[in-house]
């Protein structure tokens, strides 16, 4: 089967190969959000999810309001992407953020979040496109008491991820992420997103703190045959 990567993940692989050919050395400062929009001939959220990707990798590092800056090849190539960090890690857009609002918590997120089942939750829903076609749907479900003090619970778009969001305005962290992956046939709300019922990739993840408490939990549904996952790890 051919198999066509993601916008962002081309737009990855291409940076990944001028640093090892040298053309981006360590220290070096990429091309401007707007000038790589140019010169790839794709949305600056594709960009953006690119570059995320890369630092979240170690391949750069952003500072805000200067821009991204070269890091070099990393020692342990960790080319695995993660679903549900680059979601939390993701900015949203005006058009990806598709409902907010608050619900009871489905028996199965109930337990998740460690509440009994029905109790008031966030339901943050956003669809991902990739050519104009949705290309993931993702619900993040929040606590009432994570999600107080925040814009969690609000239809506006997040300009810098929900993992900076509560780390800059409730001081939360991220410690670590419990990701599950199945393939599954999506669900009837997740088809009428994905306008397809062909099997999906599904993910099911956890978002603890430090103390191993459950602050969020994220479900998507990735159609297949627009994502592949690939893990490099060393054989001892």
């Amino acid at each position: 089967m051919d198999f066509a990567p993601p916008k962002y993940a081309q737009v990855m692989t291409a940076i990944q190969q001028r640093i090892r050919d040298g053309e981006y050395a360590p220290g070096d400062m990429l091309p401007s959000e707007t000038q790589l929009v140019r010169e790839f001939g794709v949305g600056r959220t594709t960009v953006v999810r690119a570059l995320q990707t890369l630092a979240m990798q170690g391949w750069i590092e952003r500072e805000h309001g200067r821009g991204s800056f070269v890091k070099g090849r990393p020692e342990s190539s960790p080319d695995r992407l993660r679903p549900a960090l680059m979601a939390t890690e993701q900015a949203e857009s005006a058009d990806s953020v598709t409902d907010v609002q608050r619900v009871a918590a489905p028996r199965h997120i109930a337990r998740l979040l460690g509440v009994e089942e029905r109790t008031p939750v966030i339901a943050r829903r956003r669809v991902s496109r990739h050519g104009g076609r949705p290309s993931a749907t993702e619900t993040v479900w929040v606590p009432l008491e994570v999600a107080l003090g925040t814009d969690l619970d609000k239809p506006e778009p997040l300009r810098h991820g929900i993992r900076q969001h509560l780390q800059a305005v409730k001081h939360l962290r991220f410690d670590h992420i419990t990701e599950r992956l199945t393939a599954r046939n999506p669900r009837k709300d997740e088809a009428e997103v994905l306008g397809s019922s062909k099997p999906v990739l599904g993910v099911l993840a956890t978002v603890h703190d430090a103390t191993g408490t459950v602050v969020l939990v994220m479900e998507a549904a990735l159609p297949g045959d627009l994502h592949e996952l690939q893990d490099v790890y060393p054989v001892t």
